[in-house]
């Protein structure tokens, strides 16, 4: 971990954004590296341990694994972020220490030697990392700070480049529901050129976050088809020829299309056959290189050569260690095979939320990412869909409400979390009101919750936040009536969400949901309610940290197949039912039609406004 000094030099940080940390998560953490330990015993004997390491964005974390998919241990170390305007920065320096303080810290409190780790996978934000021909960070910021070397994912500064993108009517953006995000790479690539020219002269390879993590422990920089796909505009499909080929460590980059980089003009980074963006790309869990290199393996504690699987994006990650976590049920039943599968959509909730369905078929969803071809599991399509702040968004609306320090000092008193207060100060309201359902207390107050932009079903990365209702009352029950409107609000996101898959193909009727947000009863309740979808929770917390593991356990050889490991190593939780009340889905029927015509008002607005600038 790095040192106090350098933690200060920090120009603004911003606490709160972590997939699996923010308030909303109803659990936290007391320390700056926080741990868990399983307290029932294992049998350690003749035993496989796998090890997933997952960055999110405020701090890595270290989970070992068993051979059952039980999580044995878990650590945190928080990553250094720095905030100005539109630009959110890191390190990828002050990340692989703290990765390295994450891994040490889960093995000591799990009790498992560095050599009896088995296989190891990455996983991490879909952030853009910078570095030089000799691995050296190469600064992405105004700034100057060389440490400074990583666009984090949510940072919006190409906009403009993101739009320019999209105005080429390229045959790629098919496969991207039409449009780039400017979260994805292109864009920030494009600024980058634009913007930064030395550091463009500088940068050996542009790397998502997690592929560079691979390469930091192995040196081996083959990308996975995961990040290439899903944010490079990979074309993965091109590689449907080579599934015989699925046991070989790389294949050569044939998917990239020459002509869409030499249009955006971005050509440059075709040459030397895609060096700097990926000569070769591999099947996610394939083993890299050798495995550990001996530098990485003694800043990490474990064995030289502990095989490294090929990584996966966060999100993508918990969608591996949740989408068999099915029950043996009615569920499982209706299809045989691999078809059951595809009646599932994964959500990994947290700053953001992903929204992850697979097909056996390519289904083209105008305002979806993808199809991507084997970017999660082989040989399925993946569309994936997202709202680009939901735990960020609860976190924002609470902490910034008048009544909102008091609550927090009472639920530290109480130690509980601050939302399980509000979640107990609604329940209070709907007896002493006496209306028939609690979603009902908020039938005067209405939250579109594009705060941060709106990522899918619809693309509009201009689009802002609404909230109809608001009176002058500042009091801790207008705060739970808040919250609850938001959190309805954001699972009307998401049902619009499966709706529109479904509109197109899709036959999602099950929902699995993983990450902070998804502890929260009431949170995971709403949205049963308003999609109208049972939602199963997995048996263990930490689905991102197993998705890693599971990458490792393959290119460990102890599976033969990424979808031999989920259903090994994914298991069941507790299934939430949609409510059966009548009353309560017809009210919702009701809030979803304001909801959407919020944001129809949203843009009439913005076109009154433009006609009366122009």
């Amino acid at each position: 971990m790095l040192g106090s000094d350098r933690r200060k030099a920090s120009f603004d940080t911003i606490p709160l954004l972590d997939n699996r940390f923010s308030t909303s998560s109803f659990r936290t953490s007391s320390s700056s590296t926080s741990a868990r330990l399983e307290t029932d015993a294992t049998n350690y004997s003749s035993r496989s341990i796998f090890l997933g390491v997952d960055v999110g964005t405020s701090s890595a974390r270290a989970g070992l694994f068993d051979g059952n998919g039980k999580l044995l241990g878990s650590a945190s170390s928080p990553i250094q972020i720095w905030k100005d305007g539109d630009c959110i920065e890191q390190s990828s320096t002050d990340i692989w220490h703290s990765i390295c303080a994450s891994v040490k810290a889960a093995c000591s409190l799990a009790n498992v030697a560095g050599e009896e780790v088995s296989g190891l996978g990455f996983a991490a934000t879909c952030s853009l990392v910078a570095v030089d021909a000799d691995g050296s960070p190469v600064t992405v910021s105004w700034s100057g700070d060389t440490r400074r070397n990583i666009i984090v994912w949510m940072d919006h500064r190409a906009v403009k480049q993101a739009e320019r993108i999209n105005s080429s009517n390229s045959p790629v953006l098919q496969y991207f529901g039409g449009s780039v995000s400017p979260e994805m790479q292109p864009p920030k690539l494009l600024w980058v050129k634009e913007n930064l020219q030395e550091s463009w002269s500088m940068a050996f390879r542009w790397m998502d976050l997690s592929d560079w993590l691979s390469y930091r422990a192995t040196g081996d920089d083959t990308r996975s088809l995961c990040t290439t796909i899903c944010k490079w505009t990979y074309l993965g499909h091109a590689h449907m020829e080579q599934l015989n080929e699925k046991n070989s460590r790389d294949m050569e980059a044939c998917g990239w299309d020459d002509d869409f980089w030499e249009e955006i003009g971005l050509g440059d980074l075709v040459e030397g056959h895609h060096a700097k963006i990926g000569r070769s790309v591999a099947f996610p869990g394939h083993p890299l290189g050798s495995g550990l290199t001996p530098a990485a393996a003694k800043e990490l504690g474990l064995s030289v050569g502990t095989p490294v699987g090929t990584s996966l994006i966060d999100a993508h990650a918990g969608g591996m260690g949740i989408m068999e976590s099915v029950p043996v049920s009615q569920y499982e039943e209706k299809e045989n095979g691999k078809e059951a599968i595809c009646h599932r959509m994964v959500l990994v909730c947290g700053t953001f939320t992903c929204h992850m369905a697979i097909s056996r078929n390519k289904v083209s969803i105008p305002g979806l990412w993808g199809p991507y071809w084997s970017a999660l599991v082989p040989e399925f399509w993946l569309t994936e869909g997202g709202q680009s702040a939901t735990g960020a968004l609860l976190d924002y609306i609470v902490e910034n409400h008048v009544a909102s320090p008091c609550l927090a000092n009472r639920a530290a008193y109480q130690s509980t979390s601050l939302f399980e207060l509000l979640n107990r100060i609604l329940e209070s309201m709907m007896h002493d009101m006496e209306v028939p359902f609690l979603a009902a207390l908020t039938k005067d107050i209405h939250v579109l919750p594009d705060f941060h932009g709106k990522r899918s079903p619809i693309a509009d990365p201009k689009a802002k936040g609404m909230i109809s209702g608001l009176t002058l009352d500042t009091s801790e029950k207008q705060l739970a009536l808040l919250y609850l409107a938001t959190v309805q609000g954001i699972a009307y996101g998401t049902r619009h969400i499966v709706e529109h898959c479904n509109s197109y193909g899709h036959k999602i009727d099950i929902l699995l949901a993983c990450g902070g947000p998804s502890t929260n009863p009431l949170y995971i309740q709403q949205h049963a309610d308003i999609i109208g979808c049972p939602i199963v929770l997995p048996r263990e917390s930490e689905s991102v940290l197993l998705g890693a593991a599971i990458l490792g356990a393959v290119a460990a050889k102890k599976y033969s197949s990424v979808d031999e490991a989920m259903k090994a190593l994914n298991a069941a939780g507790q299934v939430i039912h949609p409510s059966e009340d009548p009353k309560v889905k017809k009210y919702h029927d009701a809030k979803y039609r304001i909801f959407q015509d919020l944001y129809e008002q949203q843009l009439s607005h913005r076109s009154i406004m433009a006609e009366a600038l122009s």
